[in-house]
């Protein structure tokens, strides 16, 4: 909303055209651009390795979508008269990154077992590297698994908490559901419906969901130094650096990762899709393939007759 903000903010409707939606386009991928050569520098001073370019610009695609909601419902409320379009880029593929059996077992594995590494500043091992007894990326192996076992997406994991509260996804441990709308927030069309919980995933969540210590009960399911996370992205990247994974792997991987499973599973398409909270066609689209029964019967038609 930012950048919507900082580009259309003076603007009238009636300078929201073709033209300026495609400069706002060229806009955004320059500033993507300049924000990652940024971030690159601050990367290589920590001796990282870069971010990879960033070929799709599907974020000025959701900018706009943004931008028509707002206009349409200003036309809905009376306060303009009159269609205004609103020029989107095309839609770029679908991506069909997903994670192996082996993949997500390396990942977990780097999450758990990573340790803090600080240097020495005094003594006879003054400036030798020293592995303390802190593991800074465990929250990310509950990410990792919630993702994988649910499909839920990045927000609901975050807000994932043993008590009801508004801006908390609920997981009622007794019953072992999750129910993924954060408490408070509307339906929108990313839907998010109430699914069971897997019961090896169930059995972690009720282990994370004791007190700490003897003190109060956990507020979230992932957290950083006690406190809710707000965004994994750094810690989930430098797990996928560490694990040998390619660049693509994000934490939306996930959630294609516990598609795909299913599929490969035998899950019907249907009932896949009631638990991922997709339409039957969006799995059947880009994850159908994965199905043992996928076209089963065109490649069993070229048998000959006995």
């Amino acid at each position: 909303m930012a950048r919507l903000t900082t580009w259309w903010g003076g603007k009238t409707l009636s300078e929201v055209t073709g033209v300026s939606c495609r400069a706002y386009a060229d806009w955004r991928a320059l500033e993507e651009d300049r924000r990652q050569r940024e971030a690159n520098v601050r990367r290589a001073g920590r001796g990282q390795r870069p971010l990879p370019p960033k070929t799709a610009r599907g974020g000025a695609r959701r900018d706009l979508e943004d931008l028509r909601a707002a206009i349409n419902h200003h036309s809905k409320e009376g306060l303009h008269r009159g269609v205004v379009g609103v020029w989107l880029p095309e839609r770029g593929q679908p991506r069909e990154r997903w994670l192996t059996r082996s993949e997500a077992a390396r990942l977990l594995w780097v999450c758990w077992r990573t340790r803090e590494i600080q240097v020495r500043h005094r003594g006879t091992q003054k400036g030798r590297p020293l592995a303390t007894t802190r593991y800074p990326l465990r929250h990310i192996a509950r990410f990792v698994l919630i993702g994988l076992y649910t499909g839920t997406r990045a927000a609901a994991i975050a807000s994932a908490s043993p008590k009801k509260g508004d801006g908390k996804s609920y997981v009622d441990l007794d019953r072992g559901i999750f129910y993924r709308l954060a408490g408070g927030k509307r339906a929108t069309n990313k839907r998010q419906p109430p699914v069971p919980l897997p019961p090896n995933l169930l059995s972690h969540m009720r282990r994370w969901g004791k007190p700490v210590l003897g003190g109060h009960p956990q507020e979230h399911f992932v957290v950083w130094n006690g406190k809710a996370v707000q965004s994994v992205k750094t810690g989930f990247g430098r797990a996928v650096e560490l694990a040998g994974l390619s660049k693509d792997v994000t934490p939306h991987t996930l959630r294609h990762t516990a598609a795909t499973w299913l599929m490969q599973n035998g899950v019907s398409i249907w009932e896949a899709a009631g638990y991922l909270g997709m339409s039957p066609e969006m799995v059947e689209r880009t994850y159908g393939h994965h199905h043992p029964d996928h076209l089963k019967g065109a490649s069993l038609g070229f048998r000959r007759n006995a």
